[in-house]
């Protein structure tokens, strides 16, 4: 790789989402955070919501887990 290259690859964006995220609320962790968790209840929700109305046959046996694995 060239110099000339490198150069090139520094100056492309790292997405980072958490980054995004403390930006979209300008710098205040605290918000961000709440934002962050009222979407994981949200989706919590939804999840529960879908293993309720999901037949076993189209699901082929899957169940949701509805904590992640650390």
């Amino acid at each position: 790789m060239t110099a000339q290259a490198r150069h090139d690859e520094s100056r492309l964006p790292v997405h980072d989402p958490a980054q995004g995220i403390l930006d979209a609320h300008g710098g205040d962790a605290l918000a961000a955070l709440r934002h962050v968790i009222a979407d994981a209840e949200f989706l919590h929700d939804q999840l529960a919501i879908a293993s309720t109305i999901l037949s076993h046959g189209i699901g082929r046996g899957w169940q949701p887990r509805f904590q992640r694995r650390t």
